[in-house]
């Protein structure tokens, strides 16, 4: 990694602004490519499509030909992220606000933190602590089953969507300490066509027609959005980060793309944002932030030479979350 001095500020400032902005807005362009398109057949398109560019990419500009231990590596991770949680998403956003689909996908590191104590790790510390009381309390205020805290919600679909949460988290740290290839653009190529095959294979199981003809202009336009600028220019700028500034830095975008999500959602598809929604937002993107911070201070300061190991971290990605 550079440093970061020795890269111009409106670089990097450019960089996160299509980071902010590209991965938070893949939750609205779902939402308008689900409208006509089937959803597993239309993330199948995405990943493929974006996944190939991609690798060819990589591939011209040097990047070594990948091993069976990476490609096994890409496999495992690309089906629980793009084919698990990204299926997921993809799925609920039939159903629900795409703002509600980034609110609730964004709690992505609170189940990492948990899920690394679980698994014999560090007890969490008192702002960890916190911070996960409040997140999962603020999923508690989005869901709610009764409608006691004012209007109601799909349930299976957000219910669904935390599930793809908490996959995101599983495949995140799995990638941790599994062997993955050197070049995150080609990484992050690999993932996609292992997620993108899986959720062929699940259109096709599940009877989906996919017809890019039948479909609406906006279900076309937002599909070439997510494989054009969601993953290919995101994950470009993301990478591009990862080598040039501080990892903390880079993964501002967790806590920035539910705003930017919500936002969208808000002006462009009329999207309510009540005071529910805009309290249990404050409740859990304060909560990754705090999360953040303290895992990332206490990484730099155990390893402050080491960046970390790319994932589809969007989510998307999410993402497409994401991230999405």
């Amino acid at each position: 990694m550079q440093s970061q001095g020795s890269v111009a500020r409106w670089q990097v400032g450019l960089a996160l602004g299509l980071v902010y902005v590209l991965w938070g807005s893949t939750y609205l362009a779902i939402r308008f490519a689900v409208e006509s398109l089937p959803p597993f057949g239309m993330a199948a398109a995405r990943f493929l499509m974006a996944g190939t560019l991609l690798y060819a990419w990589a591939r011209l500009r040097g990047a070594s030909r990948p091993t069976r231990a990476h490609w096994r590596t890409a496999s495992v991770v690309g089906l629980l992220l793009l084919f698990g949680a990204n299926g997921a998403v993809v799925w609920a956003e039939q159903a629900i606000s795409s703002a509600l689909a980034a609110l609730l996908v964004s709690t992505v590191p609170l189940f990492m933190a948990l899920f690394e104590w679980m698994r014999g790790g560090e007890r969490p510390t008192l702002p960890v602590t916190l911070g996960l009381l409040l997140g999962f309390a603020g999923v508690a205020l989005l869901v709610d089953p009764t409608g006691a805290a004012g209007g109601s919600v799909a349930v299976i679909p957000a219910l669904v969507t935390t599930g793809a949460s908490i996959a995101w988290a599983i495949g995140s740290l799995y990638a941790r300490g599994a062997p993955s290839h050197p070049s995150p653009l080609l990484g992050s190529a690999m993932q996609m066509l292992a997620g993108g095959a899986g959720l062929a294979v699940l259109s096709l199981a599940t009877g989906e027609s996919f017809s890019l003809a039948a479909a609406s202009a906006r279900s076309v336009n937002a599909l070439l959005y997510l494989v054009v600028f969601g993953s290919l220019a995101g994950f470009t700028a993301y990478s591009w980060l990862l080598r040039n500034v501080r990892p903390t830095l880079a993964s501002t975008y967790a806590y920035v793309n539910p705003v930017v999500a919500v936002l969208l959602g808000w002006a462009l598809a009329g999207e309510a944002v009540g005071p529910r929604t805009v309290f249990a937002s404050a409740l859990i993107v304060g909560a990754v932030c705090l999360i953040t911070a303290m895992k990332g201070r206490k990484a730099e300061a155990a390893a402050p030479a080491a960046a970390p190991a790319p994932v589809l971290l969007q989510t998307e990605e999410l993402v497409t979350r994401q991230a999405s």
